[in-house]
Formats: C-alpha cells, sequence, structure tokens
C-alpha cells in the first residue's frame, strides 16, 4: 500500500501536470476549421429545439456527431454563456473572440480529466508484475505512452478535437474488461458509440469478445467453445443494457420521425473515398498506382491525354480514378471485413482472455483505418493508444508500436502547416518519440528506469540489448527516412515551381510513404496473432 501511494503522489501527478502546462500553453496555437464547428455545435444546441438540430445548415459545419455528443455540446454551451454569449450565435460564423477561444481550450483540457482516470486505472491493471526489477517501471512507461501522446496532443489542444476524453472512456472500457466488469465495459462502450460513431471500427472486436468471455460460460482449461455454456439470461442482461443506450440516445429522434435525417447526416456516403488530406492507408497507395499508371499510359501512347484525377487536387466530394476501378463504399465495406475476419475468427476460438481482446480491438482499428471508406488521417490514434498496453507487455509489439506510433504521427504533422506551429510540432514530435523509444527500450533491457536519458542514449536508440534490439535493420532504415522526408516537405519543396503548380506533392507524399510503415505494421500485428494462436494450440 506504502508503495502504492508513493506511485500515484509521486510520478504519475508530475507526468499529468507536465502535460497539461504544455496544453495550457498551447492555447493561441493555430486552430483549424474544427473549432468553427464545434463552436456551431455549441450555438445550435444550446438556441435551437432538439427538433432542429440535425435539420439546422446555417454553416456549412453541420452537426454530424451522434446524440449523446449533441448533448456534451448543449451541456457545454450553459458554461459557454458565462464567457461570451456571442459564440453561441448560430449567425455569428467563423466567431472567435478571445473569451470564445479561451473557452474552447479549456473545455477541452478539462474534459481530458477522464482521460488521466483512464490512463490511472490502465496503469493499475498492467502494474502488477511479480518481478521487484519491474515494479513501478511498466506503469511508468505507459503513463508516459498515453498521457504524453503526441496524437493528442496536436488534434486536440492545436488542431482542436474532443478526442482525450473519448479515449479515456475506450480506455476505461477496456480496463473494465480486463477486471472481469463486463457490463460496466460494454455499458462505456456503447455511451462511447452514441458520442463519437467512428468507434464502429472496433464494435466486431467488442461483440464476439463480449459473447465469448461474458455469454459463454466454460468450465474447462483451454476456454474451447461450447453452445451448451451459452447464458441466456447473461446475453438478455447484455443486450437489454446495450440497447438502452441507444434508446436514451435516439429514442426522441425515432419519436419525432427524424432517424432518417440524423443516419444521413452520421453516414454521409456522398462525401468520396478520400479525404482532402489522404489518410496513410491503402488508398493513399491506390491513388498513386492509378496516378503512376494514367502518366505511363500516356508516355507510351497508350492514353491521348492525361487524365485529371480528382484524387490529386485534394477535393473532397469527387472520387473517380483515372485508369484503376473507381472504389464505392460497398467495396471499402468489403475490403475491411475480409482484413479484420481472421482476427474476430482467432478471438472466438482461441480469446487469449483480455489481452487477446486488446490485441483485436488494435487490428480492427487498423483494418478500418486502411481499408475504410472517407478516413480521416487521425482515425490512426484509434490503434496507437489500446496497442500502448501491449507494448509495454510484450518485446514484439513494442518493436511493433515503435513503428506503427511512429509513422502514424509523423502522418499528423501535415495538419499543422502554418509557420509558427511549424518548430512546436517538430520538437512536441521529436519529444515524445525519442521518450518512446528510450522508455521502451529500458524498459526490456530489464535496467534501473531511467527515463532522462544521456545524449549518448538519445543518439543510440537502437543499439542491441541481452534480447536484440526493439527494431530490425530494414524497419530502422524505414524510420531514418522520415527525417529527409520531413525536410523535403517542409523545406525544400516549397521553395520549387512546382509548389504553386503541384502544391499537393507534400501531402501525397508524407501519406504514401507513413501508409507504407502502418500496412507493415498490421501485417506484423496479424503475425504475432496467428503465433500466438499457434503456440496456445501447442500448450493444450
Amino acid at each position: 500500500m506504502a508503495a502504492s501511494m508513493t506511485r500515484w503522489f509521486g510520478w504519475f501527478p508530475a507526468l499529468t501536470l507536465g502535460v497539461t502546462l504544455i496544453k495550457c500553453l498551447l492555447i493561441n496555437t493555430y486552430r483549424s476549421t474544427d473549432f468553427e464547428v464545434h463552436r456551431n455545435w455549441l450555438a445550435i444546441t444550446h438556441t435551437l429545439p432538439v427538433s432542429d438540430w440535425y435539420f439546422e445548415e446555417t454553416s456549412e459545419w453541420t452537426l454530424d456527431y451522434p446524440p449523446f455528443f449533441a448533448w456534451f455540446e448543449f451541456c457545454l454551451s450553459h458554461l459557454a454563456k458565462y464567457f461570451d454569449k456571442e459564440m453561441l450565435v448560430v449567425q455569428n460564423l467563423n466567431y472567435a473572440s478571445p473569451a470564445t477561444i479561451l473557452f474552447q481550450r479549456l473545455s477541452v483540457i478539462l474534459t481530458d480529466l477522464l482521460l488521466v482516470y483512464a490512463v490511472k486505472e490502465c496503469c493499475n491493471i498492467i502494474g502488477t508484475c511479480k518481478s521487484k526489477e519491474f515494479l513501478g517501471i511498466r506503469p511508468f512507461v505507459l503513463a508516459v505512452l498515453l498521457l504524453w501522446n503526441f496524437g493528442l496532443l496536436i488534434t486536440d489542444h492545436i488542431h482542436f478535437q474532443y478526442n482525450g476524453f473519448l479515449f479515456g472512456i475506450l480506455l476505461l472500457s477496456i480496463v473494465r474488461h480486463f477486471q472481469n466488469r463486463h457490463l460496466e465495459g460494454a455499458l462505456l462502450f456503447a455511451v462511447l458509440l452514441n458520442l463519437k460513431h467512428i468507434y464502429l471500427y472496433i464494435a466486431p472486436a467488442y461483440g464476439i469478445f463480449l459473447l465469448r468471455s461474458y455469454c459463454i460460460i466454460s468450465n474447462s482449461s483451454d476456454g474451447s467453445f461450447c453452445w451448451r455454456s451459452f447464458s441466456t439470461v447473461r446475453f438478455t442482461l447484455l443486450g437489454s443494457l446495450v440497447l438502452s443506450v441507444f434508446a436514451l440516445s435516439f429514442g426522441p429522434f425515432i419519436a419525432l420521425g427524424q432517424m432518417p435525417q440524423v443516419l444521413s447526416r452520421l453516414f454521409p456516403f456522398k462525401r468520396g473515398l478520400c479525404h482532402a488530406y489522404w489518410a496513410p492507408n491503402m488508398w493513399a497507395l491506390y491513388n498513386v498506382v492509378d496516378k503512376a499508371l494514367s502518366v505511363l499510359g500516356v508516355k507510351f501512347q497508350l492514353l491521348k491525354t492525361l487524365p485529371k484525377a480528382s484524387m490529386t487536387g485534394g477535393l473532397v466530394q469527387e472520387f473517380y480514378h483515372s485508369v484503376l476501378p473507381s472504389v464505392t463504399p460497398l467495396a471499402t465495406l468489403i475490403c475491411t471485413l475480409i482484413s479484420i475476419l481472421p482476427s474476430l475468427w482467432i478471438l472466438w476460438w482461441r480469446p487469449n482472455g483480455a489481452q487477446g481482446f486488446l490485441r483485436c480491438i488494435t487490428i480492427c482499428a487498423l483494418g478500418s483505418f486502411l481499408f475504410g471508406w472517407h478516413v480521416h488521417e487521425k482515425a490512426v490514434l484509434m490503434s496507437i493508444l489500446p496497442f500502448s498496453l501491449l507494448a509495454v507487455k510484450s518485446r514484439e509489439d513494442a518493436g511493433i508500436f515503435l513503428m506503427l506510433s511512429t509513422s502514424g504521427h509523423f502522418s499528423l504533422l501535415p495538419l499543422l502547416f502554418t509557420a509558427p506551429e511549424l518548430p512546436i510540432k517538430v520538437l512536441l514530435m521529436l519529444l515524445y518519440t525519442l521518450s518512446s523509444f528510450a522508455a521502451l527500450k529500458t524498459l526490456f533491457r530489464s535496467a534501473s528506469i531511467c527515463f532522462f536519458p544521456s545524449l549518448r542514449l538519445l543518439t543510440n536508440l537502437y543499439d542491441v540489448s541481452r534480447e536484440g534490439p526493439l527494431l530490425r535493420s530494414m524497419e530502422q532504415l524505414y524510420l531514418m527516412g522520415l527525417i529527409p522526408l520531413e525536410v523535403v516537405c517542409e523545406w525544400v519543396y516549397p521553395l520549387t515551381a512546382w509548389q504553386q503548380t503541384l502544391p499537393f506533392i507534400p501531402l501525397m507524399m508524407t501519406s504514401v510513404y507513413c501508409a507504407l510503415g502502418i500496412t507493415y505494421s498490421f501485417i506484423r500485428l496479424y503475425i504475432l496473432a496467428l503465433r500466438t494462436k499457434l503456440d496456445r494450440e501447442k500448450s493444450h
């Protein structure tokens, strides 16, 4: 008990306070259009009746999140009026008074307290290690990876969104499943889905896990499946709980006969295959291949003229390709299902407890990110943050995590394109990346804790420990390639004449290069999942 008290009144509050101070220093940095999006939602939910929320379109940034998030904005709006009432006027488009900026920034920082609590719970369940040598090290590393996550810092506290408290709910839900408090975990995830529906990406993993681990009561040592062990009572209780949350969320709109309108806002398939800034996924690679084939077609006189593909113009609603078949929403759904089905199959037949569930969540999030329709680049965080819990438990997971987080976080850098934020984003990226490498390396060398390493350690992140380096030579070479890529995109290319005629090239280069690293991480995750399954079968 004394050691536990010392832990939480020592380094954990220090980490929390440190990252909170950084968030406060970022209050006056660049704001994206998402800042106006959420200001507009504050105004809509505060001034209009519920029946008008999903019909209001004075601004182009219409309400397109599930009802619970609308109610969240409604609650915030009643605090916002004490800062500046003008921000709550629907017609005040692009309104950004100093008081408005302060309120919205502080609202993100304060709601992040839920993330802090969730991280503390994660550290509690991950810190139960028999080896005294690791006591305190593993929870510390996990807290660094989660609290100081680079992606959350720039997307929430510079670019502007509310991902922190949403990921707090997700992590808390995962923790409850580790603690065998499955109904609580299911309740939290149902609430999360009704706050932001992008978490449907990982809903299949939740569904299979809850059926397998909660509704089926297995007495066998290997947890083998048997329908006779299926609990109808538990299934009914679980289903009633989840349906009640959805009824509470969507019930008012069903009663108003507005469900078609709400669903059209939540799932706007007319937006196109790719976002204006391509997410680093398979469709970025597909787009580049299409462009290369069109250029080669003209060169070898297979095509008369070079087709103008919308995918290189950064447009949102056009999504046709020049040579390759254009991709439909149904095609992306099929590809996504194919990519995640093996992991769901493994979870069903060889669940491997909450750790198998966590691995399946990561694979489902990555599969949906790589093959989904109109994926935003920020969605890569849905796989990076949960995977952090596995990264501190397994050496091989740690290596995959470093590949995934570094390439995934690097892909977010173009979100901040203004000059004042350039040194900020580069320094924060370096701080988090070097800390992650140093912390995981120290953890798996079984050395005494030291997370402010010397310059020698920072410049020798890949040296060989007793069990070999965390990264293979090819992986090290790939990550080192991010340095010249950043130099070219930020400093060299803007000085060329191509900047005026082909401004999308740096974004394309970043998306394509990072897509290679993320796809590679996805493949390695699958190989590790299959190997774990085979090892468990051999042991039984």
